[in-house]
């Protein structure tokens, strides 16, 4: 399967399960390294602008498609050619908005951050230190408040519901997944040490309650007032 397929699968399990509003916290898609760069100016590769056209061309097309990005040049044109693709095959489309919620607000110092991923041998072994509150909060804020921020910002979405079977998508980093996993579904990162390229995570109410849903397990209720279940 082609990084995409499987969240376009995770939609389609979704909507066939009745939920009208689906909202999908996902990656960017495949991105530059390029040496010597910030790492968050680094834009999308030609792979990762055809697997994102390739999503939307694939996901289900009786839902309008609304997106959001974090400002990052990568995941405002994640969202747009995914926009643009479901729209190529006849799907109807919103718009794309910059939302500085879906960017890294959690990371407060970048310079100490990247030392300190180098310090921990690489970004799983930072996040284990972050989850577990061995990263200085002068550093990075807490897990916890993080993952309350994205949660009201996922439950606004949800509760200003939709005219129309409608998906927004919510284009973020590989770290906000991991922090939305972890504190918010309890799948810690040993257990699912990868966010792949277009990763995401379903957000959907049923009968009045709210529930989410990754590649990797059933989805499960969750209260978005309290979004964490880690210590």
């Amino acid at each position: 399967m082609k990084p995409g397929d499987s969240t376009v699968e995770l939609v389609k399990e979704v909507s066939d399960r009745g939920a009208d509003y689906i909202v999908l916290l996902m990656r960017h898609s495949a991105r530059e390294y390029a040496p010597g760069k910030h790492d968050l100016l680094n834009p999308l590769t030609d792979e990762g602008r055809e697997l994102a056209k390739n999503m939307g061309e694939k996901l289900p097309k009786h839902l309008k498609l609304r997106g959001y990005a974090s400002p990052p040049e990568r995941c405002i044109e994640t969202s747009e050619l995914v926009s643009n693709g479901h729209k190529s095959m006849g799907g109807e489309i919103s718009r794309t908005r910059a939302l500085e919620a879906l960017g890294v607000f959690y990371v407060l110092d970048q310079m100490k951050m990247y030392m300190a991923m180098q310090e921990s041998g690489g970004m799983v072994p930072l996040l284990e230190k972050w989850f577990s509150g061995r990263i200085a909060e002068d550093i990075m804020m807490s897990p916890d408040v993080a993952s309350r921020i994205l949660g009201r910002l996922i439950k606004e979405k949800l509760m200003v519901g939709a005219k129309r079977p409608q998906l927004d998508i919510l284009v973020s980093h590989d770290f906000t997944l991991f922090t939305i996993k972890n504190r918010l579904l309890g799948q810690t990162i040993d257990q699912y040490p990868a966010v792949d390229y277009l990763d995401g995570i379903a957000f959907f109410i049923k009968d009045q309650k709210i529930f989410a849903q990754s590649h990797h397990e059933p989805a499960k209720e969750i209260n978005l007032d309290l979004p964490y279940l880690m210590s």
